[in-house]
């Protein structure tokens, strides 16, 4: 593939995969919509399709034996969207308030799914077993965001635990109602759904392609190639989607956008095909994503804690430190 037809494949296979994600997540939600999904779990639905652009170059990556471009597009575009959806966010709404508890909730799930992949990257964690891990932590947080009524029943939780989880999702879904508020859909969502799915994936399949190969004509290292081009590139529509419902106030839906993501593109993104394909051998640029990826999210949940969402000179902190995380990964490569 030449210059000429590798900068076109980037060029519209970002345009169109970005843009057709955004048809794949609103019909989604009207099927979840359909068949009586919870908001949170409708926002677990918008963000795993919002990620398909990423978790497909991320597998075509790996699939390809280019597992540093792979692990860089899953672990950069978390960092990415730490400083852009809420990071980005905070400074233009001037602040995203939050609740505690959904500060809480959501925090300690990506906290320990960041630390899990970050042991899979450096080798300390065979990646099958990373993945059990991360699994014994996602399924009851689905569970919790699905059936929250009852949950002391459902998963034997002390009362105290099960009301204080309810109390988290119940603050939480206030927000995703008036966020995502989709109407019920119809077979016809399911039709066009599939399609959308398929033009997102092989569009970026195609976005992969045309950035690996300019980035090896180029002599561009692969961490850059997908730590910060792909990783930028297409989280784009989570960042958009994320600001504006800062904008908005809608805090909550913005914070479980961000971390709901970061999660969903460790999981399917990296540690699935990893169990399968193998993750590229441990590196120090690939260690320094991991760990920044990890520290970011640390930090951005204390944050958010002790401020009780992000305020304005939060969301600059951010910011400074994605810029810190890219000045470093440029000097390592």
């Amino acid at each position: 593939m030449g210059n000429g037809p590798a900068v076109t494949a980037f060029l519209v296979g970002a345009v169109v995969s970005l843009a057709t994600s955004w048809l794949l997540v609103t019909r989604l939600e009207r099927i979840g919509e359909r068949f009586g999904l919870s908001e949170a779990l409708l926002g677990l639905a918008a963000a795993l399709a919002a990620d398909t652009p990423e978790i497909t170059a991320s597998v075509t990556a790996l699939s390809n034996h280019e597992r540093t471009v792979g692990a860089g597009v899953v672990l950069g575009s978390n960092v990415f969207n730490l400083a852009a959806l809420l990071g980005l966010g905070a400074v233009v709404a001037g602040t995203i308030v939050l609740h505690r508890r959904v500060v809480l909730l959501g925090g300690a799930v990506a906290v320990l799914v960041a630390l899990v992949c970050l042991a899979a990257v450096t080798g300390a964690l065979p990646v099958g077993a990373a993945l059990g891990l991360v699994l014994v932590v996602l399924v009851p947080y689905i569970l919790v965001l699905g059936a929250h009524r009852g949950l002391s029943t459902l998963l034997s939780l002390p009362p105290r635990w099960s009301a204080w989880i309810d109390a988290a999702v119940v603050e939480e879904e206030q927000e995703l109602e008036e966020a995502i508020a989709p109407r019920r859909g119809r077979p016809l969502d399911i039709a066009v759904a599939a399609v959308a799915l398929v033009v997102v994936v092989t569009a970026s399949v195609a976005m992969e392609r045309g950035a690996s190969v300019l980035g090896r004509r180029h002599h561009v290292a692969e961490i850059l190639v997908g730590g910060l081009v792909l990783a930028a590139v297409t989280s784009l529509p989570n960042a958009v989607a994320a600001v504006y419902l800062a904008a908005k106030g809608r805090g909550a839906a913005t914070w479980s956008t961000a971390l709901n993501s970061n999660t969903l593109n460790v999981v399917v993104g990296l540690l699935i095909p990893g169990a399968i394909l193998g993750l590229a051998r441990p590196t120090a640029p690939g260690n320094l994503i991991a760990a920044w990826c990890l520290g970011l999210t640390v930090l951005t949940v204390i944050l958010a804690y002790a401020g009780r969402g992000l305020r304005r000179w939060a969301g600059t902190v951010v910011i400074l430190a994605y810029a810190g995380f890219v000045a470093a990964l440029l000097a390592l490569a």
